[in-house]
């Protein structure tokens, strides 16, 4: 659950009054379970327990996944690092819960060639067994070619099961340097594994969101936060109006990621759980670095102890990770020091590769919800989760759960573990079980050539071929409902940008619980991540968006200005004052 950054939380005007799912909660003000934070875990355990039928509510303080889910490295994968912290169960569970994305989210979820370049054999072999034991990070050593053979045959040993991703392979310097010259020549061996992509997690967690909204008894809505707990209940407050009103629930479940302690305490039962780390990410426009990567994410641990990735995506390369201590009441942000540290780690794999900041199209940060830590080091810390559980005297037979940890890979399992737990408070069994069952768009997904042809052909009529293409890879076979929604309309593209239409940003806005301009820019669409927003671009969104939910001059010009100003301190892009607002 994020704090919503700068957007006023006064009645404004053009702001249409109070929401259709704002009241559809505060009109039937009772829940048997309210869940509390619309990160990935917190849909996901709202879309389980919609299936099993349950009269459940989710609230989200900002938009939906815009907190620590929205500052994901995009990757769905088994944690082959975990191994050394001794967590067989999670990786089990990872790389299972992996190669299940793949099948049932395929629009989503696809294998991710993976490069490890190996600078040594042997380093790594003696102080590994004592982090195993201890959890003490020590002096860094960087990973030799003999310790990481081993985690790659362990890793490969979970993925028994399914044939969803080839096994991993090692190659020496010569035949390294052949399928990818621009690596250091200092190399002498590289390892090659499969994970998963993840290439727009965003969509994939309102995919989720959906699924549980059309399941039955299920009521969902953003900007809508959880600001105390009494006897009538959890009180919420609309930060678009600033109305207040009280949900009562037998259980509540506070999924609010790092932010878990900062939500109990609004609701007078302060807490320690958590201990979250910032990891921050970079997005290079360089197509020399993309081409280093021959497609492939370059993945591995540099000496420092920190988990590196750069990784091709949507054209772009993308450029992570740190893992530093962080105050949850402070806005995560990249800051110049971090990316002094990724040009590092980017110098030390392709040396012949020039970056500058130049080429930066787009910063993000965030923070995993990870465990209190005290003096463990911040990458021995878990990264399994556990739910805490406490009573609320105010209101007697009410629970409280509170979900400590937990990661994109798992979000499935998560939910249905939680959600089990929510279950039996409720006296109730469960119904149907969310493993094997598609998510959104990946249901009747055509996932061979043929099928693929045949999609397009079958759907290509309204918007032609290529454009049915295009919107079968964005959302999966959800793309029906609005190619259906174009019939004897022209799909007219964006004067700014060909990629969308003005059709296309419309739906979006109408289907998709749009509240805030940068909802659209950041988490409906790909744009700013991808380096394509610009001025033009920014108030042709906002006439689109604002004809569609009736937005006057005023509240359009608050929306333009605020969301400049959220990508300028957030992400690092600057974009001039818009002319119609001079």
């Amino acid at each position: 659950m994020s704090p919503q950054q700068t957007i006023p939380t006064t009645p404004r005007p053009g702001s249409g009054g109070e929401r259709a799912d704002v009241a559809a909660i505060r009109t039937r003000p009772k829940a048997s379970v309210l869940v509390i934070g619309a990160g990935i875990n917190g849909i996901a355990t709202f879309r389980d327990l919609a299936l099993q039928g349950v009269d459940v509510v989710l609230v989200e303080r900002g938009d939906f996944v815009s907190g620590a889910s929205a500052a994901s490295s995009h990757m769905i994968h088994g944690g082959i690092r975990y191994l050394e912290n001794g967590e067989f169960r999670l990786v089990k569970e990872s790389v299972t819960e992996r190669n299940a994305l793949i099948r049932i989210a395929p629009h989503y979820v696809k294998p991710l060639e993976t490069t490890v370049p190996i600078f040594s054999t042997f380093s790594g072999i003696l102080s590994a067994p004592l982090r195993f034991l201890t959890h003490k990070s020590g002096k860094p050593t960087e990973r030799g070619a003999a310790l990481i053979k081993t985690g790659l045959t362990i890793y490969d040993a979970f993925s028994r099961d399914g044939g969803s991703v080839p096994r991993h392979r090692f190659h020496g310097r010569k035949r390294s340097l052949a399928e990818l010259p621009a690596l250091n020549s200092g190399i002498k061996y590289t390892a090659t594994y499969y994970d998963a992509s993840m290439h727009d997690p965003e969509r994939l967690a309102l995919d989720v969101l959906f699924d549980g909204l059309a399941a039955g008894d299920a009521r969902a809505a953003n900007y809508l936060e959880a600001v105390g707990m009494g006897a009538a209940g959890v009180r919420l407050r609309d930060t678009l109006t600033g109305a207040e009103f009280d949900v009562a629930a037998d259980v509540v479940v506070n999924t609010s990621g790092p932010w878990t302690d900062l939500t109990n305490e609004e609701l007078g039962r302060p807490t320690s759980f958590m201990g979250g780390t910032k990891g921050s990410h970079i997005v290079l426009d360089n197509d020399e670095l993309l081409a280093a990567t021959g497609g492939r994410e370059i993945f591995f641990e540099h000496e420092d102890g920190r988990i590196v990735l750069i990784y091709p995506l949507k054209g772009k390369v993308m450029v992570g990770t740190t893992d530093l201590e962080h105050d949850m009441r402070e806005p995560a942000v990249c800051t110049e020091a971090e990316v002094d540290y990724f040009f590092e780690l980017i110098a030390h794999v392709f040396p012949a590769v020039s970056v500058d900041r130049s080429q930066i199209v787009y910063r993000f940060s965030g923070v995993r919800p990870l465990p209190r830590h005290d003096d463990e080091a911040p990458g021995f810390v878990s990264r399994d989760y556990r739910i805490e559980r406490a009573d609320v005297p105010e209101r007697p037979g009410t629970t409280l759960l509170s979900l400590v940890g937990g990661k994109w890979t798992t979000f499935r399992a998560l939910a249905e573990h939680l959600s089990d737990e929510v279950l039996a408070l409720l006296e109730r069994d469960r119904t149907r079980s969310t493993a094997g069952l598609a998510i959104g768009g990946g249901a009747g997904y055509p996932t061979t050539d043929d099928a693929r042809r045949v999609w397009t052909v079958t759907h290509g009529d309204e918007v032609g071929r290529p454009r049915a293409e295009e919107l079968l890879e964005r959302y999966g076979t959800r793309a029906e409902a609005f190619i259906a929604s174009t019939e004897g309309e022209r799909d007219e593209p964006l004067a700014h940008h060909t990629g969308y239409s003005r059709r296309e940003i419309a739906w979006l806005a109408r289907t998709e619980r749009v509240v805030h301009l940068s909802d659209i820019v950041l988490r409906r669409t790909s744009i700013a991540f991808t380096g394509a927003l610009t001025a033009p671009l920014l108030d042709e969104l906002a006439e689109v968006v604002g004809a569609e939910l009736g937005w006057d001059f005023e509240r359009r010009a608050v929306e333009m200005a605020t969301t400049r100003e959220l990508l300028a301190e957030r992400h690092g892009v600057e974009l001039e004052a818009s002319a119609t607002l001079v």
